[in-house]
């Protein structure tokens, strides 16, 4: 990592501890969310904690593998870190299928 932008290093630091949350308990994921957090997902909008981590729970799988093969990072104007990242992720039994998710 040493070569690397300061952005970059904690956005990927961020995406590796993001998807392993995830994937391993996403109950967690509270823990990583600022106070008045939003998502979009499918079109449906969620805000603050609980809401999102009620939504996070309720996915209708029980297991679920991330592969990431691509993230891109870029700092903002307001010192905020800008992640894009892209993959194929497994449910279940489910058949392989891409992904691709913004965080700011």
């Amino acid at each position: 990592m040493g070569d690397k932008k300061i952005w970059e290093q904690i956005g990927s630091s961020f995406v590796q501890h993001y998807y392993q949350l995830f994937d391993n308990d996403r109950t967690q994921l509270g823990a990583i969310y600022i106070d008045a957090p939003c998502l979009t997902r499918e079109g449906q909008q969620f805000q603050h904690k609980a809401p999102i981590l009620e939504k996070l729970s309720s996915l209708p799988f029980q297991k679920i593998q991330h592969s990431i093969t691509a993230q891109d990072h870029q700092p903002t104007p307001d010192s905020c870190i800008l992640s894009m990242v892209a993959g194929q992720l497994k449910a279940d039994e489910d058949p392989i299928m891409g992904f691709h998710q913004i965080f700011l």
